[in-house]
């Protein structure tokens, strides 16, 4: 996409499709801002704001500072400073800055947003990845139980708190995460090989057949899965050790 031309309807309906779909896709949609210009997004009416924020996000991510604070300011002179979609986005920007602060302060403009029901849960998570970037990975785990008991069907925290257990090496509880993650989305081949390296990590020949069975699973819901088929590799090989 990147240096051709798209008119404003293509570019809107593009940047809701990634939206609608969950899809971060950062650089196509930086490709598609460098095509638009400020006044063609003020001609699409309030769907702009939402535009501006997408935009911002993926600004960040692509380390393009010159669009994310251009993007900022026009949601700054919209919302004002203090309103939640704003300041999140500035204690995001501290979040990748190099400065020696920058956890500090994104933790600080994250306090100051007032906690509103189901509109804070992404503000929650912000303050959960800061304290596992600074190293707090027990507060971390903390919060994130905290939070699973009010947003029971976040999969993404599941999969973090899955990821932080395995990380202290406690096996149990990480394939407790997963199992809870089978019930939300039964049909994902990732869960049940994530559960199937956790199972071949403990070791011992009843945990390589729960393996084996999972890895098996796994590829029956995506035979490309070639991680699932190494892992299959290396519970025969265990097997050969332990027999």
């Amino acid at each position: 996409m990147k240096n051709n031309k798209i008119s404003l309807e293509e570019a809107r309906d593009l940047l809701r499709y990634f939206r609608e779909k969950n899809d971060r896709k950062s650089e196509e949609i930086i490709d598609i801002w460098d095509n638009l210009s400020d006044d063609n997004i003020n001609k699409i009416g309030d769907e702009c704001w939402i535009i501006y924020e997408q935009v911002a996000l993926a600004s960040l991510d692509c380390q393009r500072f010159d669009i994310f604070n251009k993007c900022l300011s026009q949601l700054k002179e919209k919302f004002e400073l203090d309103s939640q979609r704003v300041a999140r986005l500035y204690a995001m920007y501290f979040e990748v800055s190099e400065s020696e602060d920058g956890l500090s302060m994104a933790n600080n403009v994250l306090d100051k947003i007032p906690d509103v029901d189901d509109a804070n849960s992404q503000v929650k998570k912000r303050k959960i990845a800061i304290l596992k970037a600074q190293g707090e990975s027990s507060k971390a785990i903390s919060e994130l139980n905290k939070f699973l008991k009010d947003y029971m069907h976040d999969q993404e925290s599941w999969m973090e708190l899955c990821d932080l257990y395995i990380q202290d090496q406690d096996y149990v509880k990480a394939a407790f995460c997963c199992e809870e993650l089978f019930l939300h989305n039964p049909h994902n081949h990732i869960f049940y090989q994530r559960f199937a390296e956790i199972k071949y990590t403990q070791g011992g020949f009843e945990n390589l057949e729960t393996a084996k069975y999972y890895y098996c699973h796994a590829l029956q819901l995506n035979p490309n899965n070639t991680r699932a088929l190494y892992g299959l590799l290396l519970v025969n090989i265990a097997y050969n050790e332990i027999l």
